[in-house]
């Protein structure tokens, strides 16, 4: 009896699908974006914001599943977290009425997607001020070397005041265009504020919300 039930056990394991693991990313963001779209569960993207121009594809996804089967979860959304059925993609471009994501990250290919909910966009400075107070912030893998460097002001040319080193936490205290103000509890365990370049000119980010 006990052998048929550990049978079972892991038959339905095996059956039932695998939740999906969450997604942030990992490297820097080199494509000039916008912010990012909550994307709903069934998506229609469009060569054009117009409805009756081509469709590049259809997707419809869950917290488990995503469709067609060559669509990978880690291609279309920039962020995801499956137990909260949230997903976010990349903004290239928008109107009114619509907004050109980035829907397979390997080969940045875009299309127009209608949005569904205007407050579904993020623009950078509203996604940072919402989830990177929330949450704090953590740098991207391939950052550069100076973006390490804590400045008493906005700007490359202003006072040194630390290096960042292995922070166990950064806080967002203010964003002021391609810089922001942060605090910094790092290894030494000495708090450090000061200005760091979070965004390049060529709107490269640097930083991202460390979302849970």
């Amino acid at each position: 009896m006990k052998k048929l039930l550990i049978i079972l056990i892991l038959l339905l394991t095996l059956l039932l699908p695998a939740n999906a693991a969450n997604i942030m990313p990992a490297n820097t963001i080199k494509v000039r974006t916008l912010g990012l779209y909550q994307l709903p569960k069934s998506i229609t993207i469009y060569k054009e914001p117009d409805e009756n121009s081509p469709v590049l594809n259809s997707i419809k996804w869950s917290a488990v599943d995503i469709f067609p089967e060559g669509v990978k979860f880690n291609e279309l959304f920039t962020v995801f977290v499956p137990e909260k059925e949230f997903g976010l993609a990349l903004v290239t471009d928008e109107t009114d009425d619509w907004v050109q994501i980035i829907y397979n990250r390997s080969d940045n290919s875009k299309g127009w997607i209608k949005k569904d909910d205007p407050y579904k966009f993020m623009n950078w400075m509203y996604f940072f001020n919402t989830y990177g107070r929330k949450y704090g912030l953590y740098i991207l893998k391939n950052a550069p070397e100076d973006v390490l460097n804590m400045k008493s002001a906005a700007q490359q040319d202003s006072q040194f005041i630390a290096k960042i080193n292995m922070p166990q936490k950064i806080k967002l205290n203010a964003l002021r265009g391609n810089w922001m103000l942060i605090s910094v509890f790092d290894w030494d365990r000495i708090p450090k504020t000061g200005y760091i370049h979070w965004r390049a000119d060529d709107g490269t980010i640097y930083l991202f919300p460390d979302i849970k």
